[in-house]
């Protein structure tokens, strides 16, 4: 989430799903035992099609209900209409993290996050307190980073707070949200550095502001390579 440049943004101010040109697959899935009839009908994209093999029966990885990719999260479904099933990381690689800050309070961004009005949603939001929700599977494509490219190769990890409020960013926050990250790079391979592990300002296209300069990057990269090394 975050504040928009130039604008002091009140708490939940996003919009970045609307913008994403990133929409559910309609009707031109691909029909069991049909898929040569639906290429030549339907006239798909030969890269649209790449990233949609796995929907073929047996090939998509197996959901569990209220299943969790991080140990200890909490399980709290987006709407259906602010992400969009994939099967990642083998339709599209995961390379980065992205950090958001809510703009609001937690309990604020989980609701609008279930809100199919909204249009966008993060795989995860981090508590004050360091407690963890994880609203989207990090196999699905989320829409958190107003980029529909960096929306399809990374993670979306949401800090409840204000961009202005050091105060936000607390201890167990930093604690928790490095685990966090550090999970995530150590699944699909991604180095823990500024490169890869990225602010929602730093999305080309963007018009968000979050994590702010109150965000203390060096002691975040620090933590997670801590975090990273003591799980590898």
């Amino acid at each position: 989430m975050g504040a928009k440049k130039g604008k002091p943004g009140g708490p939940l101010s996003r919009g970045a799903g609307a913008g994403d040109g990133d929409k559910p697959v309609g009707r031109r899935v691909l029909i069991v035992g049909g898929l040569a009839a639906a290429v030549g009908a339907a006239g798909l994209a030969r890269e649209e099609l790449s990233h949609l093999w796995w929907r073929l029966p047996g090939v998509e990885k197996p959901r569990v209900a209220g299943a969790v990719d991080f140990r200890g999260a909490q399980w709290v479904e987006a709407s259906t209409a602010n992400w969009r099933r994939a099967d990642r990381p083998d339709d599209y690689t995961i390379d980065r993290v992205v950090v958001h800050v809510t703009q609001g309070s937690f309990a604020s961004a989980v609701k609008v996050f279930q809100d199919p009005k909204h249009g966008a949603a993060a795989h995860y939001v981090v508590r004050g307190d360091g407690h963890v929700t994880q609203m989207i599977r990090e196999l699905d494509v989320a829409f958190h980073a107003g980029n529909r490219s960096y929306n399809e190769r990374s993670v979306g990890v949401e800090h409840e707070g204000f961009v202005d409020r050091p105060s936000s960013f607390t201890d167990a926050m930093y604690e928790a949200s490095a685990r966090l990250t550090a999970g995530i790079c150590g699944r699909y391979g991604i180095p823990v550095d500024r490169e890869h592990i990225v602010g929602h300002v730093e999305v080309p296209g963007t018009d968000h502001t979050d994590p702010g300069r109150y965000w203390d990057w060096d002691r975040y990269i620090r933590l997670v390579r801590r975090a990273r090394t003591a799980t590898a």
